[in-house]
């Protein structure tokens, strides 16, 4: 599978997940030789951002890391978390609060707790003047009446993992919010309503990203790259989803990458 030339930026890698830990390292420097130059390691758990720490300071230039609490995760925060968390947000390595968001899908915390826990967040976020990364299941509106109060003091903000309709992705972009998009956008199965949406989203609010190790590309099994009886997704399978947005924006798969690269650049404070 050719990747573009100009680089790709994946923005919701779970390099923690114990799926890696047989070759994480050698998972980075496949992405890389896939143009997959740089990745943001989410923090979905305060444990689980110190490893996405110590992961971006092992890779310096290659991985990003955030700082958060995921929703299904809600249920275990606490003072000290909340304390861990600033701690973290410190570091220069660091560059945005999340993954954290509500998720009324599965609720593996209660909905309650889970709001609360995302009002912590968002304040977080706003306070330290970092990006915030979102999760959304099921939960858009209890999102909006969290966030939309704040958004005058926060900066940018993205749902990560789009896989909504299209009047949802409408009140996100409305709110100035970007979008990420993974390989669901490759499932025939249960993604071909974004198809059309991709097209919607302006310059320079649209990101990609993997979210891997889950959701591989299911183009990937259509056309041989991996075998079908693989689950396992890496971030050098990120041009996949890039070729697949690509179609559907109907721009060329370079230039879908020079201005997703741009956009995650300046959503994230960093330079080229």
């Amino acid at each position: 599978m050719l990747s573009p030339v100009p680089p790709l930026f994946d923005i919701a890698v779970n390099l923690h997940s114990s799926q890696f830990d047989r070759d994480r390292d050698d998972v980075v420097a496949r992405a890389v030789g896939a143009g997959v130059e740089r990745m943001l390691v989410l923090g979905t758990s305060l444990a689980e951002s110190e490893t996405a720490l110590a992961l971006a300071r092992a890779h310096p230039g290659r991985l990003f890391a955030t700082a958060g609490v995921h929703p299904h995760d809600a249920k275990g925060w606490n003072d000290e978390t909340e304390a861990g968390l600033r701690e973290l947000l410190r570091a220069p390595e660091v560059l945005a609060v999340g993954e954290c968001g509500l998720d009324f899908d599965r609720n593996f915390s209660e909905p309650d707790v889970q709001r609360r826990v995302l009002v912590a967040q968002v304040e977080l976020a706003a306070e330290l003047h970092l990006p915030l990364v979102l999760h959304e299941r099921e939960a858009a509106d209890a999102l909006l009446e969290i966030v939309c109060p704040v958004r005058d003091r926060l900066g940018p903000v993205v749902v990560h993992c789009f896989t909504a309709d299209g009047s949802t992705l409408d009140r996100y972009l409305d709110h100035d919010f970007h979008i990420g998009i993974t390989g669901w956008i490759c499932d025939e199965r249960r993604g071909s309503h974004l198809h059309p949406l991709v097209g919607r989203i302006p310059p320079g609010r649209l990101m990609l990203e993997t979210d891997a190790p889950y959701l591989l590309p299911r183009s990937l099994h259509r056309d041989g790259t991996v075998a079908k009886k693989s689950r396992r997704n890496e971030p050098m399978y990120l041009p996949a989803v890039a070729a697949e947005v690509a179609r559907h924006t109907g721009e060329s798969e370079d230039a879908l990458a020079a201005r997703t690269w741009a956009t995650t650049l300046a959503f994230l404070g960093l330079r080229d």
